[in-house]
C-alpha cells in the first residue's frame, strides 16, 4: 500500500489514474504500518500495508483534470474496530480529507497549517541513499569471533556445491545471481583489504578483519568488509566513512509510529538500520575528512543570515536530533506522519536553535555511544556514556548471566516492580520501566537487541523466503562476557534518553509556539538549491584496493 500512495516507483500509476478517472477515494486500512499486531489487520494472513482504492469515471473520456483524491485512514486497534468503521463509511460523508492534485503526487492529504511551513528533511541534505544490503545474514554477527569461524568454515569446505551452498548466493533464472563465488571483482570497500579474486579459489586462511557495523538503532554488531560477501554494499558509505562521520536514519516510504523518528550511528548502516526494515540514511559529511557538508550549504547559509548567528553542518545535525529523536515528536505530529515523510520546524529564535543543538550534541554522543560529538567540558567524554551512580543499572554478585552452553540464555524479561531486567539465568538491577519499553516505532530495542544474541537465533520463515545458509548457525557455544558488557552499554545510553526526552518535549513545543523559519521562504531564497560540487567523491578513492587511512574507524 505504501509503495503505491506514495512510492516514486508509481508516480506515472497515479497520474494514470488521475487521468482516467473522475473520482478517487482511498481507504488507509493498516495506519499501524508495516507487520502491525495481528489483530489489527484486516487480511490477518497479510503483514504488508493495506488499502483500499476506488476510482469512478461517469463519461467516456474521462475528465480533462486530473481526478479529485480524497483520503481517509481507519481507526487504529482491532480489526473489528476497523470493520465497524467501514460499514458507516459514505462516499459523500465529512471524513475525507483531500489530497493534492498534482497528476504524480501522493494519495494522501496535503500538508496543511504549521507542518506545511516546516522543511522537509528530504530538501534538506545533497545525498541520501540505502543502507548497506549484506544480502546474506551470515556476514553479520554480534561478535567477531563467529565471523572468523564462519569464513573458516566456508574455505575450508572443498566441494564446490556446498561451497556453493554455504555461500548462499540469490537465484535468478536458476543461476546464481549478485554476488556468488566465482565472481571477480575490480574494486573493494574503501580503507579495506581488497581480494579480486574469487572466494571459490582463495586459499587465504584469515578473514579481511570484521569492522564495527551499525545493524539497527543502539545495536552495534560487526560486518566482514569483503565486497565479494556483500550483495549491495553501497561503495559510497565506505568511500566517505572516518571517525569524523555520522549517519542519521530515518523511514522514506513509512512513518513512524512511536519513539524517536531519527536514530544516529559512527558505524556504517545496515539497509533496515532504523528499525529492521527500510529507510534512508542521511551522512553529515560527503567526504572522509569531515570538511565538505552533505547538509546543503545554502541552507546553512540562509539558517545563519536569518538568525545572525554562525551555523555549521554539526550544528544542524545536532538541532534535527534535538528536534525529532525524541517521542514527544511522533506523538505530536502523528496525524501530519499518515503521509510519509518528516520535516522539520526551524526555530526562528537564535537562542531556541542554540539550546537545541546543545541537547542534540548530547543526543548524537548517545547514539554514537560516545564516538562522536565528545566534549569533555559540556560533559560528553570520549568514552562510553554513564548515568550517574546512583540511577545505573548494576549487576548484583549473583546476577551475572552464565557463560556455560548449557544455561545459554533464550530469554529476557522484566519484572516491572522490582526493576529487575532476567537474561535466562542472569539479572541487571536498577533497570527503569521506560529504559525497558524503549522502543523504535514498534520495536522494542531490548528484546530485539537480544534476538540476534539469544541461544535460538532463527527467524520465522515468511512467505517463499529462503532458509538461511548453515554458516549462520556457527555461533558462541555459550553466552559471552562481551554480550553483557554490550548490554550494559545499551542500558546507559537509553537511560540518559529517556532523562533527555521531557527538555526535548519542551523545547519542541516552544519552538512551534515562536516563530520558525517558513519552508517557502527558505525555498524562494535557495535554501533548499543543491549546493556546488554535489556529491563529489575523492576520485583517487575509486582507484585504490587497499588504503590504510589513520581516520578510518
Amino acid at each position: 500500500m505504501a509503495g503505491f500512495l506514495s512510492g516514486p516507483g508509481f508516480q506515472k500509476m497515479r497520474a494514470d489514474l488521475r487521468q482516467d478517472a473522475d473520482e478517487i477515494w482511498v481507504i488507509d486500512c493498516s495506519p499501524e504500518g508495516h507487520q502491525p499486531e495481528v489483530a489489527t489487520r484486516v487480511f490477518q494472513g497479510v503483514q504488508q500495508p493495506v488499502c483500499i482504492v476506488m476510482a469512478l469515471r461517469s463519461t467516456d473520456g474521462g475528465s480533462p483534470t486530473p481526478a479529485r483524491v480524497r483520503y481517509r485512514s481507519l481507526p487504529r486497534g482491532h480489526r473489528d474496530k476497523k470493520f465497524e468503521a467501514l460499514s458507516t463509511i459514505k462516499l459523500d460523508d465529512d471524513g475525507w480529507e483531500e489530497c493534492p492534485a498534482d497528476p504524480r503526487a501522493p494519495f494522501f492529504p496535503r500538508s496543511a497549517g504549521a507542518w506545511a511551513e516546516f522543511a522537509a528533511l528530504e530538501n534538506l541534505f545533497d545525498y541520501d541513499g540505502s543502507g548497506v544490503m549484506p544480502g546474506r545474514i551470515w556476514v553479520i554477527a554480534p561478535d567477531r569471533s563467529s565471523l572468523e569461524r564462519r569464513w573458516k568454515a566456508l574455505q575450508e569446505e572443498e566441494n564446490l556445491e556446498k561451497k556453493e551452498n554455504l555461500f548462499h548466493p540469490h537465484r535468478r533464472n536458476g543461476s546464481p545471481g549478485d554476488k556468488h563465488i566465482n565472481k571477480r571483482l575490480q574494486q573493494g570497500l574503501y580503507g579495506h583489504e581488497f581480494r579480486c579474486g574469487p572466494v571459490a579459489s582463495d586459499d587465504t586462511r584469515d578473514v579481511i578483519p570484521p569492522v564495527r557495523y551499525g545493524y539497527r538503532s543502539f545495536d552495534r554488531q560487526w560486518i566482514i568488509p569483503d565486497g565479494r560477501l556483500i550483495n549491495q554494499p553501497n561503495p559510497k558509505l565506505w568511500q566517505i566513512h572516518s571517525n569524523h562521520q555520522i549517519y542519521m536514519t530515518a523511514l522514506h516510504r513509512d512513518s513512524p509510529t512511536s519513539g524517536p523518528a531519527l536514530t544516529f550511528s559512527s558505524a556504517i548502516p545496515d539497509l533496515d538500520h532504523y528499525k529492521g526494515r527500510g529507510g534512508r540514511v542521511f551522512p553529515l559529511w560527503a567526504d572522509r575528512h569531515g570538511q565538505k557538508s552533505n547538509i546543503k550549504t545554502s541552507l546553512l547559509q540562509q539558517v545563519a543570515k536569518a538568525l545572525e548567528i554562525s551555523v555549521d553542518a554539526p550544528d544542524m545535525m545536532a538541532y534535527f536530533a534535538a528536534i525529532a529523536a525524541h517521542p514527544g515528536y511522533t506523538h505530536r505530529f502523528q496525524s501530519n506522519l499518515v503521509q510519509p515523510g518528516l520535516r522539520f520546524p526551524l526555530a526562528g529564535d537564535a537562542s531556541l536553535f542554540a539550546e537545541a543543538v546543545r541537547i542534540g550534541q548530547e543526543i548524537v554522543w548517545l547514539h554514537c555511544f560516545g564516538e562522536r560529538f565528545f566534549d569533555h567540558n559540556a560533559g560528553r567524554p570520549h568514552a562510553l556514556p554513564r548515568m550517574s551512580q546512583d540511577k545505573r543499572p548494576m549487576i548484583p554478585k549473583d546476577g551475572a548471566v552464565p557463560t556455560q552452553a548449557n544455561r545459554f540464555p533464550d530469554r529476557i524479561t522484566y519484572d516491572g516492580a522490582s526493576r529487575r531486567l532476567s537474561i535466562g539465568d542472569g539479572f541487571i538491577d536498577n533497570v527503569p520501566p521506560s529504559v525497558w519499553k524503549y522502543e523504535i516505532s514498534g520495536k522494542q530495542v531490548l528484546v530485539q537487541w537480544f534476538s540476534y544474541r539469544r541461544l535460538d537465533r532463527s527467524r520465522p520463515i515468511i512467505g517463499d523466503r529462503r532458509p538461511l545458509s548453515p554458516l549462520a548457525n556457527i555461533q558462541p557455544h555459550g553466552w559471552l562476557a562481551e554480550y553483557t558488557t554490550e548490554l550494559m552499554n545499551v542500558l546507559n545510553v537509553l537511560g540518559r534518553l529517556v532523562a533527555l526526552e521531557l527538555r526535548q518535549n519542551d523545547l519542541l513545543n516552544r519552538i512551534c509556539d515562536a516563530p520558525i523559519l517558513n519552508a517557502d521562504v527558505l525555498r524562494a531564497n535557495g535554501a533548499f538549491d543543491a549546493s556546488s560540487k554535489v556529491n563529489s567523491i575523492d576520485t583517487d578513492a575509486q582507484q585504490r584496493s587497499f588504503i590504510p587511512q589513520d581516520d578510518i574507524s
